[in-house]
């Protein structure tokens, strides 16, 4: 699977070993930024992801957003249509959030969230297939509203 991940300066630490564990689970994964640990605006790296897997086939692209909280990189993932970013804080709500939401995006925070942790739910998240039937009734309401994107 290809995935587009982006944080801020809290998250920069995590971001890299988070990258490198994903890489060695075999995924292909481009770094949307930042490359260092200077202090910057999440919400730039936020969008990045965003416009990368919006409308994507999520079975074969999907984001990973982290920041202090993972609140912030959500907020901003959601404004665009066709990203259905999830911040998760369990293991249970990263298996959720693909099952019932076809989440798109996976936020995290990481101040808040052990690397371990921020490990097993990217698995789980990534492994985990989006149930279809009556969740896909319910997608079908919210995908299109925001900010219309060009897939880059």
């Amino acid at each position: 699977m290809k995935i587009y991940i982006g944080c801020d300066h809290a998250a920069f630490e995590e971001k890299e070993e988070l990258k490198s564990y994903l890489v060695e689970a075999g995924h292909e994964v481009e770094d949307c930024g930042p490359f260092d640990g200077e202090r910057v605006n999440y919400p730039d790296y936020a969008e990045k992801v965003a416009k990368k897997v919006a409308y994507q086939d999520v079975n074969e692209v999907r984001g990973v957003l982290l920041c202090g909280s993972g609140i912030g990189v959500s907020m901003v993932a959601n404004r665009f249509a066709g990203a259905r970013a999830a911040l998760c804080r369990t293991v249970e709500d990263s298996k959720l959030s693909r099952g019932h939401n076809n989440a798109n995006i996976l936020c995290v925070g990481a101040r808040l969230t052990p690397l371990e942790l921020i490990k097993e739910m990217s698995s789980v998240w990534l492994s985990t297939p989006f149930e279809e039937g009556r969740h896909s009734e319910r997608i079908a309401l919210f995908n299109d509203l925001g900010e219309k994107v060009q897939c880059k």
